[in-house]
Order: structure tokens, then sequence, then C-alpha cells
């Protein structure tokens, strides 16, 4: 049995450590803060093959920890980091003058960076001392490091989307809260800058190609390792900036302007607000329960970006799974070389698809190519599609198809008004044409016959808010749609709209179940329209081959 001393063992990140390593019968771990009673209470509820026992023990008496509980390895999961007083490096300093492995959770860039003040010692202690040792720097790395194998990265943005449900450590805030307002070094255009915690911001939206993307978020500057260190280890990067999107909306809007009114009125640190921060975002959390992740290069004429998306409780695991994925290894008798460093280069990003692969997390690919509208929006997923559906959705410059379909009316009198209103079909068997023309510009236009009646839209490559979605347009109403692929599937779902470019509340947004599949070598199809205060307005299935 090996005995990992987590300090903060009962908190956000730290229980979530112990969460994932709770299938490992060859640990101890010693689940320590200042709390004895929340140390107990976590063991008490801990299940898992791993043993716990709870330590009252923190960072000022961490010598006298290691005396008495003789660890085998240290890890710092309390922080903040950034507000570490006195001698921050205490806990490395003891752990490598004991001849123990180190690793932590920093997120602050002055405290990755100053442990390698530890290095020499750790090197002659033959023991590692990783600091940062999370999804910013490490995560960050791993992708960047990935797309150097084809492209020299230049600008560099990157941002992290917790879902609403996550849950954030008083810490946490603090930190966040500590640097909100204040100056945060990065590095712009080749040279030493800084940005505006929290006040800097963009506008992006998580999208895994045949994923439904998270909606459009604003995502704020925060201080991480990543903004020096990155640009240190990989100097082809010239412009580095990194955000985090936190909700709920209105919380992180006010934010915002706090930290806008302490930069501009040279206002003391906002930790004080922490507390009532912490509360608000933990009231009643509303909304997906789903994270998500973004790296986006650009460089050499070429931009590429890795998109990540995590469903329900898996997006929270993530930034304790290099820590975990360490452990692991070291359990095995594989260690990083000795030495106190920055944790960059301590995994790859196969390490981490081999840790999403057991989790409800997916990963993909995008980059800027002149392709057809639903290859473009797809990705390298389109290649997952059946032949018909890529027939389909490669027309070129015009195309037809012919089939059947069978018509399903609403039978309400404001369902009729609205099927008139677009152009839908009559109920019952009829044949169908279906015109594919595509202009310079990449814009499809989709004219359907249904018998005698015809129905006319267009489709094009979103943009802004509507960015990743094909946005289908019926006359003033613009229909923002997701392209996500299940079992040979295309699922598409309506996930924003707007009426001459006003958007509309999504809670009335016109929904039901459409799809796009193949059986017997054709081209299938499902649509279903429905509409909050009306119901089933119209349904049609049917199939299509080439004319």
């Amino acid at each position: 049995m090996k005995r990992v001393l987590v300090l903060g063992g009962y908190g956000v990140f730290g229980g979530r450590l112990a969460q994932l390593l709770a299938d490992e019968p060859r640990l101890t771990l010693l689940i320590a803060g200042r709390d004895g009673a929340k140390a107990q209470a976590f063991c008490a509820g801990f299940r898992g093959r791993a043993q716990v026992l709870p330590v009252v023990a923190d960072r000022a008496g961490i010598a006298e920890a290691i005396a008495a509980h003789a660890p085998d390895l240290i890890v710092d999961a309390s922080g903040p980091f950034q507000a570490y007083a006195g001698d921050p490096w205490a806990v490395p300093r003891a752990a490598i003058a004991a001849g123990l492995p180190y690793l932590d959770f920093a997120d602050g860039a002055e405290f990755v960076a100053g442990i390698a003040a530890l290095d020499a010692a750790a090197r002659a202690a033959g023991v590692f001392a990783l600091s940062g040792v999370s999804s910013f720097p490490v995560l960050t790395h791993a992708v960047l490091a990935e797309m150097a194998q084809g492209m020299t990265p230049r600008r560099v943005t990157a941002g992290i989307a917790p879902s609403p449900y996550a849950g954030v450590g008083m810490n946490v805030l603090r930190a966040v809260l500590g640097y909100a307002g204040a100056e945060v070094a990065l590095i712009r255009d080749g040279r030493a800058a800084h940005g505006i915690g929290l006040a800097d911001n963009l506008i992006a939206t998580v999208a895994v190609p045949g994923e439904v993307p998270l909606q459009p978020l604003r995502f704020s500057l925060v201080e991480v390792p990543d903004l020096l260190a990155i640009p240190a280890a990989m100097p082809g990067i010239k412009t580095l900036w990194v955000g985090a999107a936190p909700q709920p909306a209105l919380l992180h809007r006010a934010l915002n302007l706090l930290a806008r009114a302490r930069h501009r009125l040279r206002l003391p640190a906002l930790s004080p607000l922490a507390p009532l921060a912490h509360w608000m975002l933990n009231l009643h959390p509303t909304g997906e329960n789903r994270g998500g992740m973004f790296v986006q290069a650009e460089g050499e004429g070429a931009t590429r970006g890795w998109h990540l998306l995590a469903e329900g409780d898996d997006g929270p695991l993530i930034p304790s799974m290099a820590i975990e994925i360490l452990i692991r290894r070291w359990l095995d008798g594989s260690t990083p070389e000795p030495g106190a460093r920055a944790a960059l280069g301590a995994l790859s990003l196969a390490d981490y698809e081999a840790a999403f692969a057991r989790r409800t997390i997916t990963t993909g690919w995008r980059s800027d190519e002149d392709a057809p509208l639903y290859p473009a929006t797809l990705g390298p997923a389109f290649a997952r599609l059946p032949p018909e559906l890529q027939a389909l959705h490669l027309p070129g410059p015009r195309a037809v198809w012919q089939g059947e379909a069978q018509v399903t009316r609403g039978t309400s009198p404001l369902a009729a008004v609205v099927a008139r209103l677009f152009g839908f079909p009559q109920a019952g068997q009829q044949p169908v044409t279906v015109t594919f023309t595509t202009d310079a510009s990449g814009r499809e236009t989709w004219a359907r016959r249904f018998g005698p009646r015809l129905m006319r839209s267009t489709q094009e490559a979103g943009r802004g808010r509507m960015r990743h979605l094909v946005v289908e347009r019926f006359g003033p109403f613009a229909f923002g749609l997701a392209l996500q692929i299940r079992d040979e599937r295309l699922n598409i779902i309506p996930r924003r709209w707007s009426l001459l470019g006003l958007p509309l509340p999504r809670a009335l947004m016109p929904g039901g179940a459409s799809w796009e599949g193949e059986r017997d070598g054709r081209f299938r199809f499902h649509v279903e329209i429905t509409l909050p205060l009306i119901g089933p307005v119209v349904s049609y299935d049917g199939w299509l081959t080439p004319a």
C-alpha cells in the first residue's frame, strides 16, 4: 500500500481526485485539512477499493504531518495558491527535504513558475515536484503540442466552460476575485503585455464535430500558468489568451462590471465578495448540465481548433485527471524525471484521450477549410455518415433527388395557420422532389415539392452566435440547427432562432425529432415540427434517391 497525503483532500479538487482513484486497491489516501470533522465526514461517505483516512493537517504543519503519517507522496489540492504568504513553496520544500515526490493543482502563474527554484534540491533528492498539474496548463499544452505536429501555432485562444452544476470551491473564488480587475501578465504579439482579469472578454462556442454544441458563451480572461509558461516552452506562440465562462450568466456579467470598476477606480481586491459569489453560484443551478473547453490556434495561414464536451458530472473531474494519471503511473513504477518544474509536457493528448474514453467526454478537431456546408459544419465527423447521406450533402452546383413521403398534419386551427404560413405539405402519401442549388458563397437552396406544393428554404453556415450551426431560413425566420451523429443517423436539433435577425426566446422555439438516415440503400428522412403553445404542426417520413 502506498500512502498519499492530500492537502485539501475533502475539498472540490481533492475530493474529485479521491473519486477518480477510488478503484485503486494499492492506495491509502490521507484526506487532510484543518477541519477534522469534515475530513471524517468525507471518509465516512467514501466508497471504493482504495483506503481513506482522515487527517488534521495544513500547510503550516506539513513537516509534522509528514513525520506523523509517513506518506509516500504529497498532493496539494488546497489553495488559493495566489494567496500563499510567507514561504509559498513550503509544502514542496518540505516534501523534497523528506525525499517525497510532490504534485499540486496550482493555478497561480507566479506559484507555478517559482517552483523551479527548488529544482536543484529535488534533483539532489532524486524526487519530482510538479506544479500546475491540471487542465491549465497540462491539457492546454498537450493540445498545442499535438497541433504543432502539423502547424506552428502563433496566436492561441483557449477557454473553459464549466457546467452550471459543477460547483466551485471557495478557494477558487477567492483566487479569481483576487485578480479580478487587476493586471494579468500575458504575451501579445511577441511582447510582454497585460490584460485585465475578468474584464477582457470574448464570445465563443464550444462545438465538437458531430455533437450538439454548447450555447455561445462569454469567456473572461483568467490568470492561469498557461499565459507565460506555454509561450516560454513553445517560442513560436506570440499571443496567448485564456478565459473562463462561469455560470450563471447574470453573475458572470456582474463580476465583469465589478472587475472593470475595480480597475478604473483603483479599488481594493474583490476577494471579500467570495462568500456571496459562492452562495449565488450554488443557489439554484439552471441550464444544461454540460461543460466544455476549446483551444484555437492560428498560424501559417491556417486555423485549427480543438473542442471538448463533457456531459453531466464528468466534466468537473477533468482538472483532477492529470494527477490521477500520474499517480497510477507512479504506482506502476513509472515516474517523471527528478526535478522541480511546471508540469508542461507531463502528459500527452493521447494520455488524456484514454482517460476521457472511460467517461461521457468527447473531443474533436476543427479547421477553417473551404468545403461544402455539411462537411464544413461536421468536420472530420462527416466521414462517419452513411454513403447516401454523404452523397445528398455533397450536391455540387445543382442536384435533384426524388422519392415519396407520408405527411401528417396537426389538428388544431393554429397548427393549420402555421403550416400554411410556412408552406408545409398537405396530409397524405405524396411524391417528393427536392432540388438543391448552391451559389458562389456556399449557400444552399432546398426546393422541396410535395405533390403540387412547393416549400423553399435556404441553408448556410452560421456566424456569430450561430457559429458551428447550419442556419436554415424560411422567409424572415432563421433557425440555427445543430448536427449530431448517433448510430449512423444525423439528428437535426434546433438550438436558436430569430426573426429579421432579432433573437427569439428559446422557450418558444419550434421542436420535434428530426433525423436523416439510410435504409435499403436509400436516403431516409423524418421531420417533426411542434410548437410549445400549439402542439404538432406537421411531420413527414420518407425516402429519396438521386434523380
